[in-house]
C-alpha cells in the first residue's frame, strides 16, 4: 500500500466555534447543540453527537500521518468539526496545551510529574493524562551506497550518534555486516534539532541497552555532542534521503521513497526487522504505571518473544480529564472516541503503525467516555 497516500491534509468543513483548549468556561452555558448532520455515526459506530467547531491541537510529528487518515475518515462523518492538528514536535505540543492554547497534545512521552502538577491550572477541577494511541517502530534509516541490508546492535549504534564510530567500514559495523561491501564513506549522522519525543524514546533504548556507550541522561533534547540536526521526524528523513552516508532516527512511516531501515541484532537468533507486526510484538509487553486514569506506560527493551522490535515507541493524546472547556467538549470526546475504537485503531496498520494492544486500548475507551 502506498503510505503517502494516507498522508492526507486535514480536512477544511464548516464549523466556526472558538478555539479549544482545557481550563474553565463560564461562558457556555451548555455543552450540547442541537440535532444536525453531526448526529451521523462516524466509523467504528463513533457517534458525532453535538460534536462540532474547531479543534486545536498540536505535538508529535511522529503520528501526523496517523492523524492526517484519522481527520480524513472522521471528517466524513462530524462534518460540523474542524481539526487542525500542528506537527511541531512533542515538546512545544505539550507547552502549548499547558498554555492553554490546544484542546488536546501529542506527545511520545508522557507526561513528567511536574508537568502534570501544572496542567491543573488549565484543566479546572482536574489534570491532564496521558492516553496511549499510536504505536510503532522507530526506524533507522541509512543511506550508503552499495549497502541494501544493515545490521547494527545497540553499542554500535550509540557508538555511531555519539561520534565514537565514524566511518561506515569501521570494524564494529563489518563484524555484524560479514557479507556486505561497506565502503570507506564517513558516516553523516543526524538527530533531531527541535524537542522529540520520538529522541526522548530513542535515547531511552540506548540508555536501556547500551548504558557503557551512551552516557547520557535521556529526554527529549538531544545530548550527544556532534552530529547534524533537522526539524521533525520528515526533515531527519529527507536527510537520509539526500545524503550519501547519512544515518538518522524517525517513526516507520517516514521511511518511504527508497529509505532502507537497519535490522537491529538482539538476543534473539535472527535481527529484528522494523515492522508494524514486530513493533506490536514488543509493546504487547508494555505495563501501565500511571496512576489514576493516566495510562502512560512502560516500555519493555528487552522482549523476549522471536522477532520483536524493540526501539519503540507509543504516542500519547494529552488531554484533559476533568474542566474541559463545555463548548468543545463534545468535538474532543467523539474526536478521540474515534481514533481509539476499533475501526480508528485499524487505520494504523496501512499507514505503518501499530495499534495499540486490546487490553490497553480497551481502558482507553472507558477513559475518554468519562472525560467531563
Amino acid at each position: 500500500m502506498n503510505r503517502r497516500a494516507l498522508a492526507l491534509g486535514a480536512l477544511a468543513v464548516s464549523g466556526a466555534l472558538a478555539l479549544t483548549a482545557c481550563g474553565s468556561d463560564n461562558n457556555s452555558g451548555k455543552e450540547g447543540g442541537s440535532g444536525s448532520s453531526s448526529a451521523a455515526a462516524a466509523p467504528g459506530s463513533v457517534k458525532c453527537d453535538s460534536a462540532k467547531g474547531q479543534l486545536q491541537a498540536s505535538g508529535s510529528s511522529a503520528q501526523k500521518n496517523a492523524i492526517d487518515a484519522w481527520v480524513k475518515n472522521y471528517g466524513q462523518a462530524c462534518k460540523d468539526v474542524q481539526i487542525n492538528y500542528n506537527p511541531t514536535g512533542s515538546g512545544a505540543g505539550i507547552t502549548a496545551f499547558l498554555q492553554g492554547q490546544t484542546a488536546f497534545a501529542g506527545s511520545d512521552s508522557p507526561l513528567k510529574p511536574e508537568e502534570i502538577e501544572q496542567s491543573k491550572k488549565v484543566c479546572s477541577g482536574g489534570q491532564a493524562i496521558d492516553l496511549p494511541m499510536v504505536g510503532g517502530p522507530i526506524a533507522i534509516g541509512f543511506n550508503v551506497p552499495g549497502v541494501d541490508s544493515l545490521t547494527l546492535d545497540p553499542s554500535t549504534i550509540a557508538k555511531i550518534f555519539n561520534g565514537k564510530i565514524t566511518n561506515w567500514n569501521d570494524e564494529a559495523i563489518k563484524k555484524l555486516n560479514p557479507s556486505a561491501k561497506l565502503p570507506d564513506l564517513k558516516i553523516q549522522a543526524f538527530h533531531r534539532s527541535d524537542e522529540s519525543g520520538t529522541t526522548d524514546n530513542f535515547t531511552k533504548y540506548l540508555i536501556a541497552t547500551a548504558k557503557s556507550d551512551w552516557p547520557y541522561s535521556g529526554g527529549k533534547a538531544w545530548q550527544a555532542k556532534g552530529g547534524q540536526s533537522a526539524q521533525g521526524s520528515s526533515g531527519l528523513a529527507q536527510q537520509v534521503k539526500q545524503t550519501s552516508g547519512a544515518i538518522s532516527y524517525f517513526e516507520l512511516s517516514y521511511a518511504s521513497d527508497g529509505v532502507k531501515t537497519v535490522d537491529l541484532k538482539t538476543d534473539a537468533a535472527t535481527p529484528a526487522k522494523a515492522t508494524v507486526e514486530n513493533a506490536t510484538k514488543a509493546i504487547a509487553s508494555a505495563q501501565v504505571t500511571g496512576t489514576g486514569k493516566d495510562l502512560a506506560l512502560k516500555l519493555n527493551y528487552a522482549p523476549k518473544e522471536d522477532g520483536a522490535y524493540p526501539l519503540t515507541l507509543v504516542t500519547y493524546e494529552i488531554a484533559c480529564d476533568k474542566g474541559n472547556k463545555a463548548a468543545t467538549l463534545p468535538a474532543v470526546k467523539s474526536f478521540l472516541s474515534y481514533i481509539a475504537s476499533e475501526d480508528g485503531q485499524k487505520q494504523l496498520t496501512g499507514a505503518s503503525y501499530a495499534p495499540i494492544p486490546d487490553e490497553i486500548i480497551a481502558k482507553v475507551r472507558t477513559t475518554i467516555e468519562g472525560l467531563s
